[in-house]
């Protein structure tokens, strides 16, 4: 999600601050801008580039706007389900824009269906448009924190309304969510980086069960709930983010790469040479060559127009990408022992098609290095691996994972590893969600 006030090409800038995080969703796109009187909106399926040019700018005027890239999670696909979602009342209108995933969502919707209510998409981002007005109230600080008290789970909202700019986040600060300012105006962000493509400086996090509102005025701001133990997305710095970004003050880079060193002691193996799965495995893979004292080579070669493959919909767009992303390289890889750095393994298969690719190209061995613990539990919080059965390393031993993408040996990074990774200060403000990986979840899901 992008959130911008006070400025006068803010639809532009929001289509900028997405394009930076288009890595985070690649199933369509959408910006809300208001001009103090009208909110407008475009949206549709797609990447950025494709949903947007230059003439829709003009069609989107105003000093605030809300952008959003949709990753599609529990088959929320077309059109009704891109962000942001406009609502017209009465009492004015609301553009919001959500990433996260609400756990008591069915409860909710069934009692506002029981009320009257009558849904349009099947995102869980029109469950607050819907507690808000229950109210009967125009939106406010204190319509919003009472609807905002009625949800649990994972939450980020940015709620544009014609006068003022509302942030929300959930207790446990389990997505990202960042303010920066430019130049008067102010920004919002899922990613630091999109800060740094516009220009604007970083202020600070937005804080676990922390409101903001923020207006001509300036910016305030309240408690909705307790500050609950932070929990932010583990996945975030293993796969999601972008490695430019800093979340809750730790460099995505920087934690990535000492992920892998805390990899190559853990599981030290004799080989040749190492190589990362590009992108995002990269940062792992000259961590672990380094602790390692291996030489870090490009073994693969990514084709930069195929999107990532994880956040592609279905399992076989995902292997289809894989074919498409990537390349060995012959010469680097022929006749070595081959150290193959990943990020994580979630179903396996693509997995296989690297190592065989590898190995096609002539290397003598592959041993795969995964710099995260086994995903042994699905994801209730906004991350598309909701149901056990999908997962390879629920339903096999370690060494039946190595048999069945093939490789020489496996291993992965403990849990602890990735703590001593990521959290520098084990306070209450710095802290990891492992619940895809351990089990423990920060918030109970319905069931």
């Amino acid at each position: 999600m992008f959130g911008i006030w006070g400025h006068e090409k803010a639809a532009e800038l929001t289509y900028y601050g997405m394009h930076a995080m288009q890595h985070r969703g690649q199933d369509g796109a959408g910006i809300a801008a208001s001009d103090k009187q009208t909110i407008r909106l475009h949206k549709d399926v797609g990447l950025v580039n494709d949903v947007f040019d230059r003439a829709q700018f003009d069609r989107l005027p105003g000093q605030a706007a809300v952008g959003h890239v949709h990753y599609v999670t529990n088959g929320d696909t077309g059109y009704s389900n891109v962000q942001p979602h406009l609502f017209h009342s009465q009492t004015g209108s609301m553009a919001l824009s959500h990433i996260g995933n609400i756990v008591n969502a069915d409860t909710i919707r069934g009692e506002l269906e029981g009320e009257g209510s009558i849904f349009q998409t099947q995102a869980d981002t029109e469950l607050l448009a819907h507690l808000i007005k229950r109210s009967g109230q125009a939106l406010s600080e204190d319509t919003l924190v009472a609807a905002l008290k009625k949800l649990a789970g994972a939450y980020a909202f940015i709620i544009l309304a014609e006068d003022k700019m509302y942030v929300a986040l959930d207790p446990h600060g389990i997505r990202p969510l960042s303010i920066g300012r430019l130049g008067e105006g102010y920004v919002v962000a899922s990613e630091t980086c999109a800060f740094d493509l516009i220009g604007a400086t970083f202020e600070r996090e937005v804080l676990p069960g922390e409101l903001i509102t923020i207006s001509d005025e300036g910016l305030t701001s309240t408690r909705f709930a307790l500050r609950q133990q932070r929990a932010l997305c583990g996945m975030e710095y293993v796969y999601f983010s972008r490695p430019d970004s800093d979340l809750n003050h730790v460099n995505v880079h920087a934690s990535r790469k000492r992920m892998g060193i805390e990899l190559a002691k853990e599981a030290p193996v004799a080989a040749d040479v190492v190589t990362g799965v590009p992108d995002s495995s990269i940062s792992a893979a000259i961590g672990y060559a380094e602790e390692a004292g291996l030489p870090y080579e490009m073994g693969l070669i990514k084709n930069r127009y195929v999107g990532r493959t994880f956040i592609k919909p279905s399992q076989e767009l995902r292997e289809q990408g894989v074919k498409m992303k990537l390349s060995p390289v012959r010469g680097i890889v022929a006749g070595k022992r081959v150290i193959m750095i990943d990020d994580s393994i979630v179903r396996g298969t693509t997995s296989r098609r690297i190592v065989r690719m590898l190995k096609e190209a002539g290397a003598t061995e592959v041993h795969v290095r995964i710099a995260s613990p086994p995903v042994t539990n699905p994801c209730y919080y906004g991350i598309d691996m909701s149901t056990t059965a999908e997962l390879i390393a629920a339903n096999h031993t370690l060494a039946g994972i190595g048999e069945e993408i093939e490789a020489d040996s496996i291993a992965y990074l403990s849990p602890e590893g990735l703590e001593r990774a990521i959290v520098k200060d084990k306070t209450i403000h710095q802290g990891i969600c492992k619940a895809c990986f351990t089990g423990q979840y920060p918030v109970i899901t319905e069931d």
